[in-house]
């Protein structure tokens, strides 16, 4: 006898303190890549919550003109989200501040995972959480000031340093008393970048470790793989890097999983030919292109060229010419020479995107910093302009 595949029931959805998310989605902050015109692209295909590139609260608070020149939301973006980075409570709660009441936030997330040597050298990004102390201070004055206004706050980590210096049951545990809505952790340590595989388990050890929702990050490069790591970790949602990286039209994927449009077998990727590749292609450099000008947008627009193109067929000469393209009209002319009927290369589907690296022999950390691991009255000055991600 066989049976039929039943979908699998919906998801029902995030809720970040006031902040409802129907699909339990993140895009994850990325530097260079998650700006308006990204977001918007990313919103056109499904439904989730759509993080601003990473600011610096000492830039905000000092009125750093390239620090303003990222908070730019696009006109349809109605919950505006943006990731705080701070090594200082004093500046950080200020800068909480600003963006509640200058810039009308909806969801404020503060970086604790970001692995850029030029961060964890001042003690920021996943470095930090080793300072139980400084931590909870900077929670504390996020929330405090984000509370006045309805925004929630809510945290990224990693599993801690490295596998010797773990701090991530504590940094869920000082989340949780600090009044944060909730945590993500990505399941790698500072150590390792982006190298190796994410540590799922981990995951689900913070999910039984604390009440709030923990959102989870890691080797998520197809909606099925999503879905796995809800089941796997009973995380509360999940958060979205690199797989994204030239395939906006995931969170279409995310979207149908987590509405329970999936077979029992599993979920089927979308497979979009090249034509709608390019057509996606296009609308992204016209978004840029609204949002800051044919010139500067077409050159922002390069960099995605080899994204969207991984694994289809395209010679070197057309490839070379879009990575250098400086109108839409040249981007036109280029976008017609790509085969529109060539099939999605499936053997990319389930691999890794973007940066990768190798696992680090050692983490660059201010001097001494392992030897106190409280820490509570001792930032570290961080730079106007530290990195992103996480």
């Amino acid at each position: 006898m066989t049976t039929t595949a039943q979908p699998t029931r919906p998801h029902p959805g995030l809720t970040l303190g006031s902040l409802r998310v129907d699909t339990p989605v993140v895009l994850a902050p990325m530097a260079g890549i998650t700006n308006a015109a990204y977001r918007r692209l990313c919103a056109e295909q499904g439904a989730g919550l759509y993080v601003c590139e990473m600011i610096t609260s000492r830039g905000l608070v000092e009125g750093d003109q390239h620090t303003r020149d990222m908070l730019v939301f696009d006109e349809l973006e109605t919950t505006r989200s943006v990731q705080l980075y701070g090594t200082d409570p004093v500046y950080v709660g200020r800068a909480a501040e600003i963006l509640c009441a200058d810039y009308g936030v909806a969801h404020i997330d503060l970086n604790f995972g970001c692995p850029v040597p030029k961060v964890t050298r001042k003690g920021g990004g996943g470095a930090l959480p080793w300072k139980r102390g400084l931590l909870a201070q900077i929670l504390e004055e996020a929330v405090r000031a984000a509370s006045a206004y309805d925004v929630p706050v809510t945290m990224k980590t990693r599993k801690g340093i490295d596998e010797e210096h773990l701090t991530y049951l504590d940094a869920g545990r000082i989340a949780q008393e600090s009044g944060c809505a909730a945590i993500a952790l990505h399941g790698r340590t500072v150590a390792q970048a982006y190298s190796g595989q994410a540590d799922w388990d981990a995951i689900g050890e913070l999910v039984a470790h604390v009440d709030l929702p923990v959102l989870g990050n890691g080797d998520i490069w197809e909606a099925g793989d999503a879905l796995r790591m809800v089941e796997h970790t009973g995380a509360a949602g999940v958060v979205v890097g690199r797989g994204c990286l030239g395939r906006p039209w995931l969170f279409r994927d995310l979207a149908a999983a987590f509405a329970g449009d999936v077979p029992a077998e599993g979920f089927r990727a979308t497979l979009p030919r090249l034509g709608e590749v390019r057509d996606v292609m296009r609308r992204h450099a016209e978004l840029l292109c609204q949002h800051m000008g044919e010139e500067r947008g077409c050159k922002e627009f390069r960099k995605h060229v080899s994204w969207y193109l991984k694994g289809f067929p395209a010679g070197g000469d057309l490839r070379r010419a879009l990575a250098l393209v400086e109108t839409l009209v040249g981007l036109d002319r280029l976008l017609a020479e790509l085969d529109p009927d060539a099939p999605f290369p499936v053997a990319e589907l389930g691999t890794p995107r973007g940066r990768q690296g190798s696992p680090r022999a050692r983490v660059v950390l201010p001097e001494g910093w392992l030897d106190d691991a409280d820490g509570a009255g001792c930032a570290v000055a961080e730079d106007a302009d530290a990195g992103s991600g996480g």
